[in-house]
Protein backbone atom coordinates (compact mmCIF):
# COMPACT_ATOMS: atom_id res chain seq x y z
CA UNK A 1 0.00 0.00 0.00
CA UNK A 2 1.38 3.33 -0.80
CA UNK A 3 2.25 6.13 1.40
CA UNK A 4 -0.28 8.13 0.40
CA UNK A 5 -3.02 5.63 1.10
CA UNK A 6 -1.62 5.18 4.41
CA UNK A 7 -2.29 8.94 4.87
CA UNK A 8 -5.85 8.67 4.34
CA UNK A 9 -8.26 6.88 7.36
CA UNK A 10 -10.57 4.92 5.82
CA UNK A 11 -14.62 6.12 6.20
CA UNK A 12 -15.06 3.12 8.51
CA UNK A 13 -11.65 4.40 10.71
CA UNK A 14 -12.75 8.05 10.22
CA UNK A 15 -16.32 7.55 11.79
CA UNK A 16 -15.11 5.33 14.81
CA UNK A 17 -12.90 8.53 15.55
CA UNK A 18 -15.78 10.91 14.90
CA UNK A 19 -17.77 9.14 17.38
CA UNK A 20 -14.89 8.72 19.84
CA UNK A 21 -15.28 13.01 19.40
CA UNK A 22 -18.34 13.05 20.90
CA UNK A 23 -17.66 11.21 24.10
CA UNK A 24 -18.45 7.72 25.08
CA UNK A 25 -21.98 8.27 24.47
CA UNK A 26 -21.90 7.80 20.89
CA UNK A 27 -19.43 4.58 20.71
CA UNK A 28 -21.94 2.32 21.95
CA UNK A 29 -23.71 2.93 18.37
CA UNK A 30 -20.50 2.39 16.67
CA UNK A 31 -20.00 -1.01 17.73
CA UNK A 32 -22.05 -3.12 19.07
CA UNK A 33 -22.16 -4.29 23.03
CA UNK A 34 -20.63 -7.84 21.62
CA UNK A 35 -18.04 -6.39 19.72
CA UNK A 36 -16.97 -3.93 22.88
CA UNK A 37 -15.10 -6.84 24.61
CA UNK A 38 -12.55 -9.37 24.32
CA UNK A 39 -13.49 -11.98 21.86
CA UNK A 40 -12.97 -14.83 23.91
CA UNK A 41 -14.82 -13.48 26.82
CA UNK A 42 -14.79 -11.00 29.67
CA UNK A 43 -11.82 -9.98 31.03
CA UNK A 44 -10.52 -11.27 33.69
CA UNK A 45 -9.46 -8.39 35.69
CA UNK A 46 -10.88 -5.05 35.31
CA UNK A 47 -7.72 -3.39 36.91
CA UNK A 48 -4.55 -2.73 35.41
CA UNK A 49 -2.21 0.00 36.52
CA UNK A 50 0.09 2.03 33.30
CA UNK A 51 2.41 4.29 34.14
CA UNK A 52 3.30 7.48 31.66
CA UNK A 53 5.81 9.79 31.27
CA UNK A 54 4.98 13.74 30.71
CA UNK A 55 4.84 13.44 26.80
CA UNK A 56 2.58 14.50 23.88
CA UNK A 57 2.88 10.89 22.50
CA UNK A 58 0.88 9.53 25.68
CA UNK A 59 -2.18 11.20 24.65
CA UNK A 60 -3.82 8.01 23.88
CA UNK A 61 -3.58 6.51 27.44
CA UNK A 62 -5.00 9.93 28.78
CA UNK A 63 -7.92 9.83 26.38
CA UNK A 64 -8.89 6.56 26.85
CA UNK A 65 -9.06 7.19 30.88
CA UNK A 66 -10.65 10.41 30.63
CA UNK A 67 -13.44 9.36 27.63
CA UNK A 68 -13.98 5.87 29.53
CA UNK A 69 -13.13 4.05 26.87
CA UNK A 70 -11.21 1.63 29.34
CA UNK A 71 -14.19 1.34 31.28
CA UNK A 72 -16.09 0.81 28.26
CA UNK A 73 -14.15 -2.62 27.36
CA UNK A 74 -14.66 -3.98 30.87
CA UNK A 75 -11.53 -2.08 32.71
CA UNK A 76 -13.41 0.40 34.86
CA UNK A 77 -10.30 0.24 37.60
CA UNK A 78 -7.27 1.30 35.36
CA UNK A 79 -4.77 3.57 36.97
CA UNK A 80 -2.86 5.74 34.54
CA UNK A 81 0.11 6.96 36.37
CA UNK A 82 2.38 9.78 36.08
CA UNK A 83 6.69 8.43 36.25
CA UNK A 84 9.36 10.90 36.98
CA UNK A 85 11.90 9.37 34.33
CA UNK A 86 12.18 6.51 32.14
CA UNK A 87 14.89 4.81 34.66
CA UNK A 88 11.48 4.77 37.29
CA UNK A 89 9.21 3.38 34.49
CA UNK A 90 11.50 0.42 33.68
CA UNK A 91 11.94 0.01 37.77
CA UNK A 92 8.30 -0.23 38.63
CA UNK A 93 7.85 -2.33 35.70
CA UNK A 94 10.38 -4.95 37.22
CA UNK A 95 8.69 -4.39 40.58
CA UNK A 96 4.95 -5.06 38.46
CA UNK A 97 1.57 -4.12 40.52
CA UNK A 98 2.05 -7.37 42.64
CA UNK A 99 4.91 -5.46 44.69
CA UNK A 100 3.53 -1.67 44.19
CA UNK A 101 4.69 -1.04 40.53
CA UNK A 102 2.95 -0.93 37.32
CA UNK A 103 1.66 -3.73 34.82
CA UNK A 104 2.97 -1.80 31.97
CA UNK A 105 2.19 1.57 29.69
CA UNK A 106 3.63 4.07 27.55
CA UNK A 107 7.01 3.40 26.91
CA UNK A 108 10.07 3.91 24.98
CA UNK A 109 9.99 0.76 21.94
CA UNK A 110 13.58 -0.27 22.54
CA UNK A 111 13.04 -0.49 26.51
CA UNK A 112 10.88 -3.91 26.58
CA UNK A 113 13.79 -5.27 24.41
CA UNK A 114 16.51 -4.49 26.68
CA UNK A 115 14.24 -5.15 29.73
CA UNK A 116 13.23 -8.72 28.33
CA UNK A 117 16.98 -9.69 27.41
CA UNK A 118 18.09 -8.04 30.98
CA UNK A 119 20.23 -5.69 29.90
CA UNK A 120 20.86 -2.82 32.40
CA UNK A 121 18.33 -4.30 34.36
CA UNK A 122 16.81 -7.40 35.97
CA UNK A 123 15.65 -9.58 33.30
CA UNK A 124 11.91 -9.04 33.28
CA UNK A 125 9.37 -10.49 30.37
CA UNK A 126 7.95 -7.70 28.47
CA UNK A 127 5.17 -7.37 25.71
CA UNK A 128 5.01 -4.56 22.88
CA UNK A 129 0.75 -4.52 21.77
CA UNK A 130 0.84 -1.60 19.73
CA UNK A 131 3.02 1.37 18.77
CA UNK A 132 1.69 4.70 20.19
CA UNK A 133 2.63 7.03 17.51
CA UNK A 134 5.02 7.79 14.73
CA UNK A 135 7.22 10.84 14.41
CA UNK A 136 6.60 13.92 16.64
CA UNK A 137 10.12 13.70 18.98
CA UNK A 138 12.34 16.74 17.86
CA UNK A 139 16.15 17.56 18.69
CA UNK A 140 16.61 21.22 19.99
CA UNK A 141 19.86 23.40 20.57
CA UNK A 142 20.49 25.97 22.61
CA UNK A 143 20.85 29.87 21.76
CA UNK A 144 24.55 29.69 21.66
CA UNK A 145 24.28 28.53 18.35
CA UNK A 146 21.33 30.40 17.31
CA UNK A 147 23.19 32.26 14.44
CA UNK A 148 23.86 28.73 13.18
CA UNK A 149 20.32 27.58 12.51
CA UNK A 150 21.37 24.02 12.73
CA UNK A 151 19.25 21.72 11.26
CA UNK A 152 19.51 18.03 9.87
CA UNK A 153 23.33 18.64 8.58
CA UNK A 154 25.73 19.30 11.48
CA UNK A 155 28.77 20.24 9.41
CA UNK A 156 29.05 23.98 11.15
CA UNK A 157 27.58 22.62 14.75
CA UNK A 158 30.42 20.15 14.73
CA UNK A 159 32.93 22.73 14.07
CA UNK A 160 31.38 25.14 16.75
CA UNK A 161 31.52 21.96 18.97
CA UNK A 162 34.77 21.50 18.33
CA UNK A 163 35.82 24.87 18.83
CA UNK A 164 34.21 25.00 22.13
CA UNK A 165 35.95 21.77 23.25
CA UNK A 166 39.29 23.02 22.09
CA UNK A 167 38.68 26.51 24.55
CA UNK A 168 38.41 23.10 27.69
CA UNK A 169 34.65 23.15 28.41
CA UNK A 170 32.83 20.21 28.00
CA UNK A 171 30.30 19.88 25.64
CA UNK A 172 26.92 17.39 26.10
CA UNK A 173 24.07 15.75 24.39
CA UNK A 174 21.31 15.73 26.60
CA UNK A 175 19.00 12.26 25.81
CA UNK A 176 15.97 10.28 28.11
CA UNK A 177 17.70 6.73 28.22
CA UNK A 178 20.20 4.97 27.51
CA UNK A 179 19.27 2.70 24.33
CA UNK A 180 15.93 4.93 23.67
CA UNK A 181 14.86 6.53 21.29
CA UNK A 182 15.63 9.99 21.78
CA UNK A 183 19.27 8.28 22.12
CA UNK A 184 19.28 6.51 19.21
CA UNK A 185 17.63 9.81 17.51
CA UNK A 186 20.39 11.85 18.57
CA UNK A 187 23.28 9.35 18.03
CA UNK A 188 22.12 9.05 14.79
CA UNK A 189 21.76 12.75 13.75
CA UNK A 190 25.35 13.53 15.25
CA UNK A 191 26.95 10.48 13.79
CA UNK A 192 25.81 11.70 10.45
CA UNK A 193 27.36 14.94 10.34
CA UNK A 194 30.50 13.32 11.73
CA UNK A 195 30.46 14.10 15.50
CA UNK A 196 31.18 10.54 17.09
CA UNK A 197 28.79 10.65 20.47
CA UNK A 198 30.90 8.45 22.59
CA UNK A 199 34.28 10.40 22.20
CA UNK A 200 33.00 13.87 20.81
CA UNK A 201 30.84 14.98 23.01
CA UNK A 202 29.29 13.56 26.67
CA UNK A 203 26.14 12.45 26.60
CA UNK A 204 24.10 12.27 29.27
CA UNK A 205 20.57 10.99 30.89
CA UNK A 206 17.63 13.95 31.48
CA UNK A 207 14.12 13.30 32.59
CA UNK A 208 12.05 14.91 29.78
CA UNK A 209 10.58 17.52 31.84
CA UNK A 210 13.63 19.30 32.91
CA UNK A 211 15.65 19.44 29.50
CA UNK A 212 14.46 22.88 29.63
CA UNK A 213 15.84 23.89 32.84
CA UNK A 214 18.89 22.16 32.11
CA UNK A 215 19.01 23.96 28.98
CA UNK A 216 18.86 27.26 30.80
CA UNK A 217 21.50 26.69 33.53
CA UNK A 218 23.61 25.48 29.81
CA UNK A 219 24.00 21.62 31.44
CA UNK A 220 23.94 20.70 27.79
CA UNK A 221 24.37 22.07 24.35
CA UNK A 222 21.68 19.93 22.14
CA UNK A 223 18.90 17.27 23.35
CA UNK A 224 16.19 15.32 21.89
CA UNK A 225 12.85 14.93 23.50
CA UNK A 226 9.44 14.58 22.78
CA UNK A 227 7.08 17.72 23.25
CA UNK A 228 6.14 19.78 24.87
CA UNK A 229 9.41 20.45 25.81
CA UNK A 230 11.06 21.02 22.56
CA UNK A 231 8.30 24.33 22.16
CA UNK A 232 8.90 25.48 25.61
CA UNK A 233 12.47 25.54 24.97
CA UNK A 234 11.71 28.22 22.31
CA UNK A 235 8.88 29.82 24.23
CA UNK A 236 11.03 30.45 27.05
CA UNK A 237 13.34 32.04 24.76
CA UNK A 238 16.61 29.39 25.78
CA UNK A 239 16.80 27.56 22.15
CA UNK A 240 15.14 26.18 19.03
CA UNK A 241 14.58 23.32 17.03
CA UNK A 242 16.81 21.85 14.67
CA UNK A 243 14.84 19.45 13.24
CA UNK A 244 11.55 17.54 13.94
CA UNK A 245 12.99 13.59 14.09
CA UNK A 246 10.39 12.38 11.41
CA UNK A 247 12.75 14.48 9.08
CA UNK A 248 16.04 11.68 9.85
CA UNK A 249 13.96 9.12 9.33
CA UNK A 250 10.11 10.01 7.65
CA UNK A 251 7.06 8.07 9.74
CA UNK A 252 9.83 6.70 12.34
CA UNK A 253 8.29 4.76 14.98
CA UNK A 254 8.42 5.92 18.48
CA UNK A 255 7.14 5.07 21.69
CA UNK A 256 4.92 1.53 22.68
CA UNK A 257 1.99 0.28 24.85
CA UNK A 258 3.60 -2.52 26.26
CA UNK A 259 2.76 -5.06 29.10
CA UNK A 260 4.63 -7.33 31.68
CA UNK A 261 4.14 -10.87 29.70
CA UNK A 262 3.02 -12.20 32.90
CA UNK A 263 0.07 -9.75 33.22
CA UNK A 264 -0.98 -10.60 29.00
CA UNK A 265 -0.57 -14.76 30.27
CA UNK A 266 -2.90 -14.23 33.07
CA UNK A 267 -5.38 -12.09 31.40
CA UNK A 268 -5.14 -12.10 27.47
CA UNK A 269 -8.84 -10.99 27.77
CA UNK A 270 -8.57 -7.45 29.91
CA UNK A 271 -4.72 -7.17 27.88
CA UNK A 272 -6.56 -7.30 24.72
CA UNK A 273 -9.50 -4.86 25.99
CA UNK A 274 -6.96 -1.88 27.35
CA UNK A 275 -5.56 -2.17 23.69
CA UNK A 276 -8.92 -1.72 22.27
CA UNK A 277 -9.36 1.65 24.38
CA UNK A 278 -6.10 2.93 23.35
CA UNK A 279 -6.71 1.78 19.41
CA UNK A 280 -9.94 4.03 20.02
CA UNK A 281 -8.21 6.71 22.04
CA UNK A 282 -5.74 6.74 18.84
CA UNK A 283 -8.29 7.08 16.16
CA UNK A 284 -9.28 9.86 18.68
CA UNK A 285 -6.36 11.64 18.37
CA UNK A 286 -5.45 11.36 15.41
CA UNK A 287 -8.56 13.19 13.98
CA UNK A 288 -7.65 17.20 13.19
CA UNK A 289 -11.16 18.40 15.22
CA UNK A 290 -9.90 16.87 18.24
CA UNK A 291 -6.21 17.99 18.63
CA UNK A 292 -7.36 21.22 20.69
CA UNK A 293 -9.19 19.19 22.86
CA UNK A 294 -6.50 16.75 23.34
CA UNK A 295 -4.19 19.66 23.99
CA UNK A 296 -6.11 20.99 26.65
CA UNK A 297 -6.22 16.95 28.16
CA UNK A 298 -2.60 17.10 28.04
CA UNK A 299 -2.08 20.57 29.49
CA UNK A 300 -3.92 19.71 32.74
CA UNK A 301 -1.08 18.75 36.17
CA UNK A 302 -2.69 15.21 36.32
CA UNK A 303 -1.32 14.43 33.04
CA UNK A 304 1.73 17.08 31.54
CA UNK A 305 1.13 19.70 33.52
CA UNK A 306 2.37 22.32 30.69
CA UNK A 307 1.03 25.55 29.18
CA UNK A 308 -1.21 24.52 26.81
CA UNK A 309 0.16 27.20 24.55
CA UNK A 310 3.79 25.04 24.58
CA UNK A 311 1.48 21.85 23.33
CA UNK A 312 -1.21 23.26 20.80
CA UNK A 313 0.89 24.33 17.93
CA UNK A 314 2.76 21.10 17.32
CA UNK A 315 -0.74 19.12 18.68
CA UNK A 316 -2.20 20.44 15.29
CA UNK A 317 1.08 19.76 13.04
CA UNK A 318 2.44 23.55 12.91
CA UNK A 319 6.06 24.19 14.02
CA UNK A 320 7.56 27.45 14.49
CA UNK A 321 11.32 26.32 14.69
CA UNK A 322 12.08 29.71 16.28
CA UNK A 323 14.49 30.35 13.43
CA UNK A 324 11.90 32.34 11.64
CA UNK A 325 11.29 29.00 9.87
CA UNK A 326 7.67 28.08 10.06
CA UNK A 327 6.06 25.01 8.73
CA UNK A 328 2.17 24.54 9.06
CA UNK A 329 0.71 20.85 8.81
CA UNK A 330 4.65 19.34 8.97
CA UNK A 331 4.38 16.28 6.83
CA UNK A 332 6.11 14.60 9.85
CA UNK A 333 4.01 15.85 12.31
CA UNK A 334 2.93 12.82 15.26
CA UNK A 335 1.07 10.21 14.06
CA UNK A 336 -1.47 8.37 16.29
CA UNK A 337 -3.42 6.22 13.79
CA UNK A 338 -2.90 7.44 10.40
CA UNK A 339 0.39 5.64 8.61
CA UNK A 340 -0.60 2.50 9.86
CA UNK A 341 1.00 4.22 13.35
CA UNK A 342 -0.56 1.75 15.47
CA UNK A 343 0.53 -1.22 14.03
CA UNK A 344 3.91 -2.95 15.89
CA UNK A 345 5.81 -3.89 12.80
CA UNK A 346 8.61 -6.01 13.62
CA UNK A 347 10.79 -4.43 11.37
CA UNK A 348 10.96 -1.00 13.22
CA UNK A 349 11.74 -3.02 15.96
CA UNK A 350 14.86 -5.10 14.53
CA UNK A 351 15.95 -1.39 13.26
CA UNK A 352 15.87 -0.94 17.11
CA UNK A 353 18.09 -3.79 18.13
CA UNK A 354 20.51 -3.54 15.15
CA UNK A 355 21.36 0.48 15.96
CA UNK A 356 21.78 -0.84 20.06
CA UNK A 357 23.95 -3.43 18.41
CA UNK A 358 25.58 -0.52 16.58
CA UNK A 359 26.52 1.66 19.61
CA UNK A 360 27.53 -1.86 21.60
CA UNK A 361 24.66 -1.89 23.76
CA UNK A 362 23.41 -5.44 22.49
CA UNK A 363 26.01 -7.55 21.55
CA UNK A 364 26.72 -8.76 18.28
CA UNK A 365 25.71 -12.78 18.20
CA UNK A 366 22.35 -11.55 20.26
CA UNK A 367 19.37 -14.05 18.52
CA UNK A 368 17.64 -10.84 17.88
CA UNK A 369 14.64 -12.38 15.58
CA UNK A 370 13.95 -14.79 18.78
CA UNK A 371 13.86 -11.95 21.05
CA UNK A 372 11.26 -10.03 18.77
CA UNK A 373 9.49 -13.48 18.60
CA UNK A 374 9.05 -13.20 22.30
CA UNK A 375 8.36 -9.27 22.66
CA UNK A 376 6.05 -8.48 19.93
CA UNK A 377 2.05 -9.40 20.02
CA UNK A 378 1.35 -8.27 16.43
CA UNK A 379 -1.28 -11.16 16.92
CA UNK A 380 -2.95 -9.63 19.60
CA UNK A 381 -3.10 -6.02 17.72
CA UNK A 382 -4.79 -7.95 15.40
CA UNK A 383 -7.27 -9.81 17.03
CA UNK A 384 -8.16 -6.35 18.44
CA UNK A 385 -8.25 -4.79 15.20
CA UNK A 386 -10.75 -7.66 14.02
CA UNK A 387 -12.93 -7.09 17.17
CA UNK A 388 -13.07 -3.34 17.15
CA UNK A 389 -13.67 -4.01 13.00
CA UNK A 390 -10.79 -1.85 12.07
CA UNK A 391 -11.09 -1.18 7.92
CA UNK A 392 -8.36 -4.01 6.22
CA UNK A 393 -7.07 -0.87 4.36
CA UNK A 394 -5.29 0.01 7.98
CA UNK A 395 -4.10 -3.62 8.64
CA UNK A 396 -0.63 -4.01 7.11
CA UNK A 397 -0.20 -6.90 4.83
CA UNK A 398 3.05 -8.42 6.59
CA UNK A 399 5.02 -7.83 9.75
CA UNK A 400 7.62 -5.63 7.85
CA UNK A 401 7.33 -2.28 6.39
CA UNK A 402 10.21 -3.13 3.72
CA UNK A 403 12.95 -0.83 3.28
CA UNK A 404 13.52 2.39 5.02
CA UNK A 405 15.85 5.49 4.24
CA UNK A 406 17.36 7.76 6.11
CA UNK A 407 17.61 11.46 5.23
CA UNK A 408 21.56 11.04 4.85
CA UNK A 409 20.42 8.62 2.31
CA UNK A 410 21.48 5.06 4.30
CA UNK A 411 19.07 2.41 4.00
CA UNK A 412 18.02 -0.42 6.14
CA UNK A 413 16.83 -3.68 4.65
CA UNK A 414 15.45 -5.58 7.25
CA UNK A 415 16.05 -8.36 5.71
CA UNK A 416 20.06 -7.73 5.55
CA UNK A 417 20.40 -5.89 8.58
CA UNK A 418 24.40 -6.25 8.40
CA UNK A 419 24.58 -4.05 5.32
CA UNK A 420 22.88 -1.71 6.87
CA UNK A 421 25.36 -1.95 9.48
CA UNK A 422 28.32 -1.64 7.17
CA UNK A 423 27.34 1.58 6.09
CA UNK A 424 27.51 3.83 9.59
CA UNK A 425 31.22 5.22 9.24
CA UNK A 426 31.08 5.60 12.80
CA UNK A 427 30.09 2.78 15.50
CA UNK A 428 31.04 0.80 18.30
CA UNK A 429 30.82 -2.46 16.38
Amino acid sequence: MSQDNHANLSRRTLLKGMAAAAGTSMLPAMLSASRAHAGNGKPETTKAKLGFIALTDAAPLFVALEKGLFAKHGMPEVEVLKQSSWGTTRDNLVLGSARGGIDGGHILTPMPYLMTAGINSEPVAMSILARLNLNGQCISVGNEYKDLKVGVDTTEFAKALAAKRASGKEIRAAMTFPGGTHDLWIRYWLAAGGIDPDRNISTIVVPPAQMVANMKVGSMDTFCVCEPWNHQLINQGIGYTANTTGELWNDHPEKAFALRSDYVAANPNAAKALLMAIMEAQIFCEQPENKEEIAAICAKRRWINAPVNDIVDRMKGNFDYGTGKVINNHPQQMRYWSHQASYPFQSHDLWFLVENQRWGTIPLDYDLHALIAKVNREDIWRDAAATLGIDKADIPAGVTRGKERFFDGVEFDPANPQAYLQQLKIRRV
